[in-house]
């Protein structure tokens, strides 16, 4: 798009916002150079990612972007034979350290959920060995450590032995008696690299050494004493050993660094992308965007829309172009937004374009343009010497001969600057023009004579920016099918001018001009009254909603409760059934003993027995019939507190614990459990207190093995969850009375197989286990024997 047109509709200003919320100079790079795609893949695809880090931003908070440094130069430094320095190594190592981080923060993200941002992490190398070399041998402030290398290390410790050394010579030598009378001041220090002292210059034969420099006045001279200058040299040819080390690791880094050149930079590129991603995901956060659809309908579809620019309480606007009409007409008075209707309409596309989130509803749509044009504010130009209307002319000759029907053209105030008539002539001319060519184009005019050609054209609309007569100040809503007007005299009249001049006004006025000037109020006072209707209906829309929304939590919160009995009753069935099977075994290990004892004992055990069994037998029925005898008697019209009662619904009994309410609901407690059920779903018994809480296994062994299968696919499942699932489905199997059952579990790996082998040996449930056959489902099933 035309850089001019950018800049009109302050494009450039969004950017700076941009570049304001990055984290890195690389990010704010990226952030000043982005224009607006006309490829509508890549338009979506910049929008999904804004998308996806505005979501990461609102779920997890802070972004870890600190630390990424532009380290382009040191990088073609190094492919060229130049040795880095340690502060250059440093942002480096920081470049690494801040990788390591955005990796490990990506590692908590959802691939499916976050696939743009996950693909980017995926391209980001640790280099952990780099990192470590480069913090082995460098200091964060940038020195140079002794441990570098042995070398250094030794180079380093003779130094400071030598300077200790020569400290305590020069000390001897500025205390000593003799000395002081000759010195300046009782003092050490510097020139040329070399520890002098400093003597009046009276005295310079006194003080046999080197003379390295004198003050300003002569009266000082710095002389480095004959005593410690031997000292000095060596301290200087160790100091010389040491930069010929340091020289040497700083080359052995720089050849490290090197060998991953190409990894480092392939870092710092995606933390660029990635610092720019998330920047735009916090302008939209700051903005209150949202992601845009892209339709290729060639529609704009703005509801809610706010200028980003504007500062304070911004009217929302609604902006709709390409579907009933190809161009919309706005008329109305100064001041009333129109020209914010252009530049919010032209601003959001180009935003969109670009990948950026726009501050409207989200069910806000654009289409992709191959350019925008406009014609917008003044173009007067004092070095070409032309006229408002001549320079706005020159511009609309250019955007005619360019534009075509993949572009948008915004006009403000078309047809102005000259003679009204002529002036509304070349309006309607160019309005024409573009509505021959299926351009999409919007202007804003006060000629009355647009608004007449907008009601000729098929695919031309009138528009007004709403103005409130009373108030004398515009509301800044567009109303899309009203044409505005002036409000000259409603205006004039209110701000005093005299009643007989007003309506002197109003008589020059033409009659068909009055007429079309009613029809206009009437349309404008009818599409208030209508916008009113369409949020009183979209309060109660609303409010239904939300009613809804409370209905079903309801609803899944009564759902809840009711898994809650069922899964309880299904315990208690497997307590009981548990029960029996340990009566059973006891009686079993008694018949077994009987072998060994009397006949008179044998005879007395076997009576036992059969005591146990009739006893059995005797519960079994009473628990069989349970349900059966409830569900015939009829539901009461009044229970009281403390009344025993049956549920149906759960196959147990209960004790009320509330009156009904108006609802006819009361509260009773089911074992461990209080619900809230309605009258007509109880029964009456008169079973003793005693006995509440029991659970009859006759309706849960009934509904079992009517629904039951004869198989368990367990295909997808990890092994502890295979194994819960699996157990569960046996005590199923085993309490409907099914003889065999088919686990599925495919054959993959085999260690899921390998996890229900080992547990289906050692079931006491199990008498058997094998893998199916060809048609069973081969080495895929297991086939269960109880």
């Amino acid at each position: 798009m035309r850089e001019k047109t950018l800049r009109k509709l302050e494009y450039n200003t969004i950017l700076d916002k941009l570049k304001q919320c990055c984290s890195s100079s690389l990010g704010k790079e990226k952030a000043v150079s982005l224009v607006p795609a006309i490829d509508g893949v890549i338009v979506k695809s910049r929008l999904a990612e804004t998308s996806e880090s505005k979501r990461i931003l609102s779920n997890m908070g802070r972004v870890p972007l600190d630390g990424i440094y532009d380290i382009r130069s040191s990088l073609r430094k190094a492919s060229i034979g130049g040795i880095l320095a340690p502060d250059e190594f440093l942002r480096i190592a920081s470049l690494l350290n801040a990788t390591n981080n955005m990796k490990r923060f990506c590692q908590q993200i959802e691939e499916q959920d976050f696939p743009i941002i996950w693909d980017l992490a995926s391209k980001l190398y640790s280099l952990s060995k780099l990192k470590s070399t480069i913090d082995e041998c460098i200091s964060p402030d940038g020195l140079i450590k002794d441990s570098a290398s042995p070398e250094l290390n030794k180079a380093r410790k003779q130094i400071r032995n030598k300077q200790a050394e020569l400290k305590s010579k020069l000390d001897q030598i500025i205390r000593s008696t003799v000395y002081q009378k000759y010195l300046q001041e009782p003092l050490v220090t510097i020139r040329n690299d070399r520890h002098v002292v400093p003597v009046k210059q009276e005295y310079r034969s006194n003080v046999p050494g080197i003379l390295h420099d004198q003050s300003a006045s002569g009266a000082t001279l710095y002389i480095e004493p004959m005593a410690v200058v031997e000292i000095n040299n060596k301290v200087r040819q160790l100091q010389a050993i040491e930069e010929k080390e340091i020289e040497k690791i700083l080359k052995l880094l720089t050849e490290s660094v090197q060998e991953d050149a190409s990894l480092v930079q392939m870092n710092m590129e995606v933390l660029a992308t990635l610092d720019f991603i998330f920047a735009k995901g916090k302008l939209s956060v700051k903005m209150d965007g949202t992601e845009p659809g892209v339709n290729s309908a060639k529609e704009v579809n703005i509801y809610q829309g706010k200028h980003p620019l504007i500062e304070g309480e911004v009217v929302p606007i609604d902006i709709r172009l390409g579907g009933d009409f190809d161009i919309l007409v706005v008329t109305g008075p100064n001041t009333g937004g129109k020209t914010v209707t252009l530049k919010t309409l032209g601003l959001f596309t180009c935003m969109s374009q670009a990948g950026l989130h726009i501050p409207a509803r989200e069910d806000s749509s654009i289409t992709i343009f191959k350019d925008v044009f406009v014609d917008i504010g003044d173009e007067q130009s004092i070095e070409q010497s032309l006229s408002t209307f001549s320079s706005h002319m020159t511009n609309i000759i250019s955007i005619l001969m360019e534009a075509d029907s993949s572009s948008l053209v915004l006009f403000d105030e078309l047809g102005a600057g000259t003679d009204p008539t002529e002036g509304a002539a070349l309006a309607m001319a160019i309005l024409e023009y573009l509505y021959n060519k299926n351009i999409k184009a919007v202007a804003t005019t006060h000629y009355s004579e647009l608004k007449a050609f907008a009601y000729q054209r098929e695919r031309v609309e009138n528009a007004s920016v709403e103005f409130d007569s009373k108030t004398l100040r515009p509301t800044y809503k567009l109303l899309i099918g009203v044409p505005g007007k002036s409000n000259a005299f409603e205006i004039s009249a209110r701000l005093g001018l005299k009643r007989e001049i007003v309506e002197t006004a109003r008589s020059f006025l033409t009659q068909e001009e009055v007429k079309v000037a009613d029809l206009i109020k009437n349309l404008e006072e009818n599409q208030m009254a209508s916008e009113r209707e369409r949020l009183e209906a979209e309060t109660i829309k609303g409010n239904l909603e939300r009613q809804l929304e409370a209905i079903k939590r309801e609803k899944d919160e009564i759902e809840r409760k009711k898994e809650e009995v069922i899964r309880s009753a299904h315990l208690k069935a497997n307590e009981i059934l548990d029960e029996a099977k340990k009566e059973a075994n006891k009686f079993m290990k008694e018949l077994k003993q009987l072998k060994t004892e009397s006949l008179e004992e044998q005879k007395k055990a076997a009576q036992q027995g059969k005591s146990k069994i009739d006893q059995l037998k005797q519960s079994n029925q009473e628990r069989a019939t349970e349900k059966e005898k409830h569900t015939e008697s009829e539901s009461p019209k009044k229970v009281n507190v403390g009344d025993t009662v049956y549920l149906p619904a759960y196959n147990q009994k209960g004790e009320v614990l509330t009156k009904p309410n108006a609802n006819d609901e009361i509260q009773v407690q089911a074992g461990i459990l209080k619900l809230s059920v309605k009258l007509s779903e109880v029964r009456l018994t008169k079973e003793d207190k005693k006995d509440r809480g029991q659970i009859s296994t006759k309706g849960i062994v009934k509904e079992k093995a009517m629904n039951i299968k004869t198989e368990v696919d367990l295909r997808g499942y990890k092994a502890e969850q295979a194994i819960y699932e699996l157990d569960k489905y046996i005590d199923d199997a085993y309490v409907a009375g099914l003889s065999f059952l088919n686990v599925i579990h495919g054959k993959g790996t085999g260690a899921l197989r390998q996890a229900i082998t080992e547990y289906l040996r050692n079931h006491p449930q199990v008498k058997s286990i094998r893998l199916g056959d060809n048609s069973e489902g081969g080495s895929g099933v297991t086939v269960v024997e109880f």
